[in-house]
């Protein structure tokens, strides 16, 4: 499999222009070069998932009758393969263009010092090489299609209920014609899409991780106050279509669970704490590892505009507090004042520098993302009135 060059002077970086599912949507017409064709591969992806159980559970007459939770009204299967999966290949096009400019910023910033370029470029190549690796893909399909599958089914055996997919008990699960197209193709079609992403985020990690061992050029007094790499955090906001997939995953099966198992929706309340902390660790976990970098930078910034600050004071005190000046009204609109004004700011944004390259906001902005896609289980204990009476209130 021909590789994209992978020059960063040259070219924009990619976490996803690679790998083997990516050629196959090249040869199948479902992208071009550069993602394009979005519409077609979600719908196209989407549909082989979902459309089948319809039509096969349609002819089995479990669509919408005869059975505890038919297949039109299984909410936690809807929301997998018709809202989940959509964003998971929409990611790809976010993750291309919010993320990609990220390696180049280093290079266009000066960040990384030439000296360090072959490391650099060393780092990404690895990168790539393990973005396109055909080996990694090849294990991860044949571990959902295999093992995935029968994990799938213990998992769904056990209370003796029929459902659409099939009739389970304690020891096997009886799969409908739906149901075997459910545990075979369109289960382990989502979890190899989903499982590629937390394999491509290690890429990421590992990237990221080569990059903090290079002599980085990094300034305390930046003024973005992370030592000039504020757009790392920025770049968080790429992976927003997969944390809301991964939200509406929990959102599903919540609202399976509160809709036709009697389950209440507060009794969930830790699970959704947890998968909030969990995702946020995921996703900024790899811009922890510059941590002891820009502390270092913080701390030889304050020490160094320190020594600076005191030069200038002791030299602007000698000058106009101690010196013969023979008119004192100079000191309106001199140089030295605008000088000492503009020397006190950059202390402040040295003092102020986070030893963290994102920000509260950010970590806020991806909890959102996250849980979105439960807002709709509000309405499983509140009317549709009540919550726009609250909205109103708050308003006003």
């Amino acid at each position: 499999m021909k590789d994209i060059p992978t020059d960063p002077k040259n070219q924009e970086f990619s976490l996803v222009l690679g790998g083997p599912l990516f050629q196959i949507y090249r040869k199948t017409r479902l992208s071009g070069p550069a993602l394009e064709l979005l519409y077609r591969r979600v719908l196209f992806i989407a549909l082989l998932a979902w459309l089948p159980l319809l039509i096969l559970s349609t002819l089995e007459s479990h669509a919408r009758f005869g059975l505890k939770v038919p297949f039109l009204y299984d909410v936690e299967a809807h929301a997998r393969f018709l809202i989940a999966l959509p964003a998971l290949i929409i990611a790809e096009v976010t993750v291309h263009v919010r993320l990609s400019p990220m390696i180049r910023h280093f290079i266009d910033r000066r960040i990384v010092t030439e000296k360090d370029l072959p490391a650099f470029q060393k780092a990404v190549d690895s990168a790539l090489r393990l973005r396109n690796s055909t080996a990694m893909e090849l294990i991860l399909a044949i571990l959902v299609f295999g093992l995935g599958s029968l994990i799938w089914q213990r998992t769904h055996a056990g209370d003796g209920s029929e459902t659409w997919y099939g009739q389970s008990n304690s020891f096997r699960q009886q799969l409908t014609m739906a149901g075997y197209w459910y545990a075979y193709v369109s289960t382990p079609i989502f979890q190899f899409i989903l499982l590629r992403w937390y394999m491509r985020i290690a890429i990421w990690l590992q990237l990221l991780w080569r990059i903090s061992r290079l002599n980085l050029r990094l300034s305390a007094a930046h003024p973005d106050r992370t030592g000039g790499l504020s757009f790392l955090g920025r770049g968080t906001y790429a992976f927003g279509p997969i944390l809301f997939a991964q939200g509406t995953l929990l959102s599903g099966l919540i609202a399976t669970r509160v809709l036709y198992q009697g389950a209440t929706l507060p009794s969930f309340q830790n699970d959704v704490i947890i998968l909030i902390l969990a995702l946020l660790l995921v996703i900024l976990t790899p811009l922890l590892i510059f941590m002891p970098m820009l502390d270092r930078t913080k701390r030889k910034g304050a020490a160094e505009f320190g020594s600076l600050a005191q030069r200038y004071v002791l030299g602007f005190e000698k000058k106009w507090l101690h010196g013969d000046t023979p008119d004192n009204s100079e000191l309106l609109g001199s140089a030295d004042v605008q000088s000492l004004a503009d020397l006190s700011n950059s202390f402040s944004v040295v003092n102020e520098m986070h030893v963290i390259p994102f920000t509260w906001q950010d970590a806020v902005r991806l909890a959102v993302a996250i849980v979105a896609p439960m807002v709709p289980l509000v309405l499983t204990i509140l009317s549709a009135e009540e919550v726009l009476g609250r909205l109103i209130q708050i308003l006003l």
